[in-house]
């Protein structure tokens, strides 16, 4: 679900955990194993995910071996960094300008937080959608079933409405379980059940 929602590969969720000699990029803040991502954690991998587009990893990792130097010791989904040209920029956060992380100081920024939540495509051939409304009827908001996506409105998991789908009830009869479901909700369920099991599945990337 955290690759699924933030456009990272399995295999980046990985390598990013591990630590390359200045610290891994994002460790789960939940210690847990297998790993468990908090909403936060899937915030900060979105933007890392979105970064990949313009710059490299080890970019990535030098702007936030910068920000420690700062002393910014947030959790990451707390700073907003930007892609500006080949270099990543801090916006905002207390700073009156922005603050280059990686080259030199920079004033021009080409994303902003709420790119990040916007659908974006990470790689050829994948897209990643909106953070907080993946779908019409599914949405993510971390003050509701800590972060897991429910059928928007209600409570109600995504995912227990879609297996309730695939075990033979049709949308029509989803009423009959959870009375606040519709059946479009019901088939957003089951199509974004599918984009998970799919991007789960999907090739690694480093």
């Amino acid at each position: 679900m955290a690759a699924a929602l933030s456009g990272a590969t399995m295999g980046q969720l990985r390598s990013w955990r591990q630590d390359r000699g200045h610290g891994p990029i994002l460790r789960p803040e939940l210690a847990a194993k297998p790993a468990l991502y908090s909403f936060r954690d899937v915030l900060a991998l979105r933007a890392f995910a979105h970064l990949r587009q313009d710059v490299s990893l080890q970019k990535i990792r030098k702007a936030l071996v910068t920000l420690k130097k700062f002393g910014e010791v947030e959790h990451l989904s707390s700073y907003s960094l930007v892609a500006d040209g080949d270099s990543i920029v801090l916006v905002g956060h207390e700073h009156e300008h922005a603050t280059d992380l990686v080259k030199h100081p920079g004033q021009r920024v080409i994303a902003t937080m709420a790119d990040i939540l916007q659908e974006f495509a990470p790689r050829p051939g994948v897209v990643v959608p909106h953070l907080l409304q993946p779908k019409l009827n599914v949405s993510v908001d971390p003050e509701t079933q800590g972060g897991q996506p429910v059928i928007t409105g209600t409570r109600v998991p995504f995912d227990a409405v879609a297996e309730l789908v695939e075990d033979g009830v049709l949308p029509e009869k989803i009423r009959d379980y959870y009375p606040g479901v519709t059946p479009d909700a019901a088939r957003d369920a089951v199509s974004f059940a599918l984009y998970v099991d799919s991007y789960s599945l999907g090739p690694r990337a480093a």
